[in-house]
């Protein structure tokens, strides 16, 4: 069979749709989405970019969904180091801190939620709570902190597979944290 130029500029444009035929983007940091204000439950929330956003507060997991689509269209992956928040731009990176251990990891957010009353902040992928190790608990103190991380973490993240690993906070550090946390919950550090 003899395929002719043309064939081959067209083949992107095939590629593209195919991706598209199940009603998914493929994962990509861009477009970067902020939204319109929405209603869950009686509240509303306000997406908005926050460059400097850095809370205290706790963190679930969800893993599911296996298959949905995510609300900037993506597939959900468990297994995936993902997470949802409810007003940060999707995607937005974040470096989430585990308050028991100190441990930390890059997290891409590509969801919205936690819906629930209280101080939960962040939903993690089964995923991302195996790696930061809170899985077993079901419910984390933890500081997410936005961050800019390198091309080569986004790529990873992208294709499903973690960051680099960061280092563990010192216990000092860790101190003064939970004591803010425990001060009142979801809050700036």
């Amino acid at each position: 069979m003899r395929i002719s130029c043309r064939h081959i500029a067209t083949l992107p444009l095939l590629l593209a749709l195919c991706a598209c035929a199940g009603g998914f983007r493929p994962v990509s940091d861009a477009p970067i989405r902020i939204g319109r204000p929405y209603a869950v439950r009686g509240k509303t929330y306000v997406p908005a970019a926050d460059p400097s956003y850095d809370m205290l507060g706790f963190a679930s997991w969800y893993g599911g969904e296996s298959g949905n689509r995510t609300a900037n269209g993506e597939r959900f992956r468990p297994d995936w180091i993902t997470a949802a928040h409810t007003t940060l731009p999707l995607p937005t990176y974040v470096e989430v801190t585990a308050l028991d251990t100190g441990r930390r990891i890059i997290v891409r957010i590509n969801d919205r939620g936690p819906f629930v009353r209280g101080p939960r902040i962040l939903d993690l992928s089964r995923g991302a709570a195996e790696q930061l190790g809170v899985r077993a608990k079901g419910m984390a103190a933890v500081r997410v902190r936005r961050i800019e991380p390198s091309e080569a973490d986004r790529r990873r993240l992208q294709r499903g597979r973690p960051a680099q690993a960061l280092p563990p906070v010192p216990e000092e550090t860790l101190r003064s944290l939970r004591a803010q946390l425990a001060a009142g919950p979801a809050q700036q550090p």
